[in-house]
């Protein structure tokens, strides 16, 4: 197979067709998803399924077990025709989600709707991650028509989290439950960004542990009895204060002190306070540590008032999504679309994002790969005001041709080696 003509030929072919991708995109964004819009990621849903459809995937709505969140999809295609194998062929999961960061009131606010200027195209979720979606349509369809035998052969299935800015952990649980035995690896599309002409695919993100602080005060007047009070806002800065102090550059760990409130009114000693807070780190160890470093400051109380009542801080670990670091699986993934970059003429490298995707609940599992769709920028941004130096979500017209090819011919070879 001379790879650079196969290149040309589904270059040309989705260059041709990419009007018709264009429109679905424009009809993906033009849905309201935002995750607490459960009408409309249910609406995005059905559409997708539809597009789905018509290349022979069957579709599996999942209620989330959150009611007031949309339906996950499950798309599936079977293998057909081909020669007989005593081997179930591999099958490949693709990853992407319906929801956004958006809801209709900002949107409206910020006027951020679907628009083309120049090389780019705006709207919500246009590159987080609908872009993704289109992605997934393309390779597919630039499989069927260049590598129909290798396409109809093997079992492909398409995931679709309906809640996945808010990190719900069902869809990952549900998806692992559908994938078989067989499943050579995950590949999330989540956006994939370009820096001097190089494609960079993710090989690792960071977890994230997200807690509730607090803080029981005694309350008292201000003016008559502010000895015997005990000030819950004063604890809980001392508290925050030593949350901060964890954060660690060289070791790329921050917590991040969110929302802080307490207090009613200002003549009374403050009874309660509380704090959000968030922690992410690349290092599973390093991340533990930090949990567990976190909890303990539980145990510390700073503010007592003149007769020995003492603030009580109490810190609870609400979610958690471990890291997914650099690993083996990940590396070898990554060095398949790296060759065949390299036989192109282009150019890949490995991004370590402190973001996190689905991406962070399958690599235990299954070999996994992230930032597989187009290029883009400011993603979860609706605010435009060019003299303040804000634009909107953007994804880059150009960016999705190669970076099509590119996946097709890594996915084609992916399938075709014994193992990874």
């Amino acid at each position: 197979m001379n790879l650079r003509n196969v290149a040309n030929q589904i270059q040309a072919y989705l260059e041709d067709r990419f009007p018709y991708y264009l429109d679905i995109l424009r009809q993906m964004v033009e849905i309201n998803s935002f995750t607490a819009n459960r009408q409309g990621v249910d609406q995005l849903g059905k559409l997708t399924a539809e597009m789905f459809a018509q290349r022979g995937f069957q579709a599996e709505f999942v209620p989330s077990e959150r009611g007031d969140h949309g339906h996950h999809l499950f798309l599936y295609r079977s293998a057909r025709g081909g020669k007989a194998s005593p081997k179930q062929p591999p099958t490949l999961a693709l990853i992407s989600h319906l929801d956004t960061v958006y809801s209709p009131e900002e949107q409206e606010k910020n006027q951020f709707y679907w628009r083309l200027e120049g090389r780019r195209a705006y709207g919500p979720g246009c590159v987080d991650i609908k872009g993704g979606t289109v992605m997934i349509l393309m390779v597919l369809d630039a499989l069927r028509e260049a590598f129909e035998e290798d396409y109809e052969r093997h079992e492909w299935v398409v995931a679709l989290n309906a809640s996945e800015e808010v990190l719900s952990e069902d869809f990952s649980r549900f998806c692992l439950q559908r994938l078989p035995p067989s499943t050579r690896a995950c590949l999330v599309f989540e956006a994939g960004n370009i820096q001097d002409d190089t494609f960079k695919l993710v090989v690792a993100r960071k977890g994230r542990a997200y807690f509730r602080v607090d803080v029981e005060g005694r309350s008292a007047h201000s003016g008559n009895n502010h000895q015997v009070g005990a000030n819950a806002i004063v604890q809980l800065a001392h508290t925050i204060q030593r949350l901060a102090s964890l954060t660690d550059y060289e070791r790329q760990l921050t917590v991040n002190v969110g929302v802080v409130r307490g207090g009613t009114v200002v003549n009374r000693v403050p009874h309660f306070a509380h704090a959000e807070v968030e922690l992410r780190a690349f290092s599973p160890m390093i991340f533990e540590q930090a949990v567990d470093q976190v909890l303990a400051l539980q145990e510390e109380s700073q503010v007592v008032s003149q007769d020995g009542f003492a603030c009580r801080v109490n810190i609870r670990l609400l979610e958690q999504a471990s890291p997914w670091p650099e690993n083996e699986a990940t590396q070898k993934l990554f060095s398949i679309w790296h060759e065949v970059a390299d036989q192109l003429g282009m150019k890949v490298t490995g991004e370590k994002r402190g973001g996190l995707s689905d991406g962070n609940y399958f690599w235990q599992h299954y070999p996994t790969l992230d930032g597989l769709g187009p290029a883009g920028n400011n993603a979860h941004c609706s605010e435009r005001n060019p003299t303040a130096g804000k634009d909107q979500e953007y994804v880059s017209l150009p960016s999705f041709v190669p970076k099509a090819m590119l996946n097709t011919l890594a996915i084609r070879e992916l399938l075709n080696r014994e193992q990874l």
